[in-house]
């Protein structure tokens, strides 16, 4: 295979996170919920962040961009493309130079340059595959006419159910600033290896304004953002479109690697896979699927492999072959009212068998996932989230990763996935232990259950604790008058 051919030249050199220090526990959650601690704790997590009641996308985005210009010494003025992945937006016309001003002000404010007029502001939305579109466009603009600049995509967002649904103990806050640079200094992105997939979901995840139209907005004018979705129906289009990214990135890779290794042999060679998780167990079904897929795809070897994992779950090894090969009309489901169907069934059988192997934890990479456990559902900052607490987390075991390929893998309801090797860079170990991930999860707020409720259903909370330096927030909500009309929009404050 070669180390060199399908490298860019362009990737990340850096990334800083901002975590909100209000967190659940979800071993408290579960007490006041009466759920099973055991079993929230092996298929989520352990916890979940939530904004403060002055804080959204924006002001985590900043906070994140902040720290990535501080962490990584960057002049303001070389940033010519500033991106934000989110579904939490609060302004459907304004996006990305939103956080640009508020970064310009805190910058100005310590006189500082601020970034550079010449600077595009994109946002990127879908679902939680926003901040990798982000990203591959990023690469782009630098491939063209930006190669002595450099890129930060911030991803950013609000995860938040209503209690009582089962995506309740899935929420999370949060955001990861990027840097991209020719040149990088920490993951080549090796984009002509990626794969892609997309098709639409009618009702797989979504936030039609129309949830909106009977809610009054609290203080700082923030809607309760439940989203309509389907659990069964979601987690079926999850695996189906990871599916059909692993499988196009598998074309790719036997067309430019020589020479061409078997899908499955590609996957055990990576150093690290970092899947979208919207809790634990949806990343662990991603990468187990994804891997059955790679051995139906190979070699007379690899078959053999599937048929002892299919045997493991008395499974026919035809059945499973057929069923991962197959390329199903999942919206079908939603036409013909089937919603709760299996798609997958026996590749769901055999999945459940093989995570209890030692095969699975070979796959399953530790990289940071105790940090990712601990912060809930950061949609599109989720898989940012876990790349930088695994880079992080390898740095400071002393992992020698140099040369060696990673993978990540993103998905956003809707339905769209992103299969993205990675190479890392001979020195990436200094840009790694500037991340500060660990940093960012210091010192939480662990809630009660009134005030969890209160800040959850946003009515007159107010949070524990002093605003923390060095953070954005939300400083006040305008309003309509006679003589001046900025009516819902937000003006932010640096907390010195």
């Amino acid at each position: 295979m070669s180390p060199i051919n399908n490298r860019t030249g362009i990737g990340i050199s850096g990334f800083a996170a901002y975590l909100p220090r209000y967190r659940v526990r979800l071993e408290d959650w579960c007490a006041w919920t009466g759920d099973s601690w055991d079993k929230v704790h092996s298929v989520v997590g352990s916890g979940f962040r939530m904004r403060g009641p002055d804080e959204n996308a924006y002001t985590m985005a900043a906070t994140a961009a902040l720290r990535l210009i501080d962490q990584y010494d960057l002049d303001p003025a070389r940033i010519g493309f500033l991106a934000l992945g989110t579904e939490s937006s609060t302004d459907n016309s304004a996006g990305a130079v939103i956080v640009k001003g508020m970064l310009n002000d805190a910058l100005r404010a310590q006189g500082r340059p601020p970034i550079a007029r010449a600077c595009e502001v994109p946002e990127f939305k879908h679902a939680c595959l926003g901040g990798i579109y982000a990203l591959k466009a990023a690469a782009r603009y630098l491939a063209l006419d930006g190669r002595d600049r450099q890129a930060i995509v911030v991803s950013a967002d609000v995860a938040e159910y209503a209690r009582g649904t089962s995506g309740e103990p899935t929420q999370g806050a949060g955001a990861i600033a990027t840097l991209l640079t020719c040149e990088p200094t920490l993951l080549d992105l090796e984009l002509p290896l990626a794969g892609s997939a997309s098709d639409y979901r009618g009702p797989d995840f979504r936030k039609p304004f129309l949830r909106f139209m009977s809610q009054t907005p609290g203080t700082f004018a923030q809607p309760r953002d439940f989203p309509v979705f389907n659990g069964k129906y979601s987690t079926t289009c999850y695996v189906d479109e990871v599916l059909a990214a692993a499988r196009d990135m598998f074309t790719r890779v036997a067309a430019r690697c020589r020479p061409a290794p078997r899908p499955a042999e590609f996957l055990r060679a990576l150093s690290g896979i970092f899947l979208h998780r919207p809790y634990q167990r949806m990343a662990e079904t991603g990468l187990i699927m994804s891997y059955l897929l790679a051995l139906a795809l190979g070699d007379a070897t690899d078959h053999e492999e599937l048929a002892k994992h299919a045997a493991a779950a008395n499974v026919p090894v035809a059945d499973l072959t057929a069923e991962l090969l197959a390329d199903p009309d999942v919206f079908s489901l939603v036409r013909e009212e089937r919603l709760g169907a299996e798609l997958y069934p026996r590749a769901g059988d055999v999945a459940r068998a093989f995570r209890g192997t030692a095969q699975f934890q070979a796959l399953m990479t530790p990289l940071g996932r105790d940090a990712v456990q601990d912060i809930g559902n950061l949609y599109t900052a989720s898989l940012p989230a876990w790349l930088a607490a695994g880079m992080e987390d390898a740095a400071s075991r002393g992992h020698a990763l140099a040369d060696t390929r990673i993978l990540a893998l993103g998905y956003g309801s809707g339905d769209a996935a992103e299969a993205i090797p990675m190479r890392v860079q001979p020195d990436w170990q200094a840009a790694a232990e500037r991340i500060g991930f660990a940093a960012a999860l210091a010192d939480p707020v662990d809630l009660d259950c009134a005030t969890y409720e209160g800040l959850h259903e946003g009515i007159g909370c107010t949070a524990p604790g002093a605003r923390t330096p060095g953070v954005f927030y939300i400083d006040r909500v305008g309003s309509h008058s006679a003589h001046f009309d900025d009516a819902g929009i937000e003006y932010y404050r640096y907390q010195v």
